[in-house]
Parts: C-alpha cells; sequence; structure tokens
C-alpha cells in the first residue's frame, strides 16, 4: 500500500520560506509523477507543481512560479517543495500526491492516484 507523509509546514511570515518534504513508501518511488497541491479555507483544491518520475520536466502554477521549486530526491523517496518569498494568499493546506507515471502527467488532480494527509502552511502578514 502506497503511503506519503507530508512534513515541514508551519507558521512563517510574509516573504519568508518553508521547504516541504513528502516521503513515499509501499511502491518504487519512480514508478510516479509527483505533484503538490494546496486547498485554502473556503476554496477548492488547487495545482501547485508537478514533477516527472525522472526529474526532468517540471511545471509550476502561474502564481507560484518563480517563488516555489519542485524537487525530487529518487534514492530517498522524497519529493521536495521549496517555497520562497512566501505571501498571505498562500496560506493553505498542502498536499502531495502521486500518479503513475503510465498515466499523462499533468495538473489535473484526478491523474493522480495516491495522496497524503496535507501539512498546514500559514503566513501572517
Amino acid at each position: 500500500q502506497v503511503q506519503l507523509v507530508e512534513s515541514g509546514g508551519g507558521l512563517v511570515q510574509d516573504g519568508g520560506s518553508l521547504r516541504l518534504s513528502c516521503a513515499l513508501s509501499g511502491r518504487t518511488f519512480t514508478s510516479f509523477h509527483m505533484g503538490w497541491f494546496r486547498q485554502a479555507p473556503g476554496k477548492e483544491r488547487e495545482f501547485v507543481a508537478t514533477i516527472t518520475w525522472d526529474g526532468r520536466n517540471t511545471d509550476y502554477q502561474e502564481l507560484v512560479k518563480g517563488r516555489f521549486t519542485i524537487s525530487r530526491d529518487n534514492a530517498k523517496n522524497t519529493v521536495y517543495l521549496q517555497m520562497n518569498s512566501l505571501k498571505p494568499q498562500d496560506t493553505a493546506v498542502y498536499y502531495c500526491a502521486a500518479g503513475y507515471w503510465t498515466t499523462a502527467w499533468g495538473t489535473d488532480a484526478r491523474k493522480y492516484d495516491y495522496w497524503g494527509q496535507g501539512t498546514q502552511v500559514t503566513v501572517s502578514s
């Protein structure tokens, strides 16, 4: 059974940085493209960033481009989201997701097969 465990969330001031981590267990990590999504109170879950199984390709939501960086360490079965220049509007629960590489890679949450429990990120103004 695939398990995703996120860590690294917390409270940070406007302009600060955080790095989220997500460790996958139960399957071969390189079987999956990986993504980060977020959900703010009263809003729908939205795509943040994604990375292919081999780390060669990435994609970002327009609002986080230039501030967030997704990366993965296949030796550690872990995907990261480095978040810099955080803004109050980045406040949300952040979810890690894994989608089998045999399906189309993309920003659609329906392409992902497994989800973590979420980690809270709060940016104060």
